[in-house]
């Protein structure tokens, strides 16, 4: 049996999810601005509680490697690499972005759409990627541009048919066109972990795992010189 614990703190809410390969899936989800390390461990106890999971029983640790909030990021890298020590497991860092695409694809359940996906980076920029959910395989969410950060005027969508969603649909400047073109707009989604515990059970199967100690967030900001991706082994 395969079981995996998701957590993500790159946004206002805090969330946690268990997958297992039994058909398990659940998570708990909640908005907890500035009070994710005061929460996150206490909503994996109760997780766990709930699903009759102990901790030593988990094969990995998935994280919301971002992009998003700096402190957000680095709270959920830190927490992942912690327990995955002391449990001696592998972590898996799942993109914010691609969790946002799920869920998206979640919401809408349409079939080829792609989902451009944005979240507010402040100091007047977006996080941006796009993705298309594989119609055969409904938890992989493939890239089509590489995830970047930019201007909002300087957003791209390359797929014709798409769903836009993300907090950065909301900001200032984002180009009407984006926006008006899309099939659907939703700017109140957010990453959470129980997409990101989906998409982690792929990349276990696929053997995409790292080194607690190459748990790491992505920031993708050039100023932030160690926007090292994880190694995996």
């Amino acid at each position: 049996m395969t079981r995996i614990l998701a957590l993500d703190t790159s946004g206002t809410s805090c969330s946690v999810a268990l997958w297992s390969d039994t058909g398990l899936l659940i998570g708990k989800e909640e908005l907890t601005e500035r009070q994710h390390t005061q929460r996150l461990l206490p909503m994996v106890e109760e997780l766990l509680l709930e699903a009759d999971v102990k901790m030593s029983s988990l094969d990995a640790i998935a994280y919301g490697r971002g992009p998003g909030s700096f402190t957000g990021i680095r709270i959920a890298a830190g927490v992942a690499q912690g327990l995955a020590f002391g449990i001696d497991c592998k972590v898996i860092p799942i993109s914010t972005l691609a969790a946002l695409a799920l869920r998206c694809h979640q919401r809408s359940n349409v079939d080829n759409v792609a989902y451009a996906c944005s979240l507010d980076a402040r100091m007047a920029e977006v996080y941006w990627g796009e993705y298309i959910i594989d119609e055969t395989h409904p938890e992989i969410a493939l890239p089509q541009v590489a995830e970047r950060v930019c201007l909002p005027g300087q957003v791209k969508v390359m797929n014709s048919v798409y769903a836009a969603c993300g907090s950065g649909m909301a900001v200032d400047n984002m180009p009407e066109a984006i926006l008006t073109s899309a099939r659907s707009v939703c700017s109140e989604l957010e990453p959470r972990a129980l997409e990101m515990a989906r998409l982690a059970a792929v990349d276990f199967a696929l053997g995409r795992q790292c080194a607690p100690e190459d748990a790491l967030p992505v920031y993708l900001r050039d100023e932030v010189t160690w926007q090292k991706l994880p190694r995996y082994q």
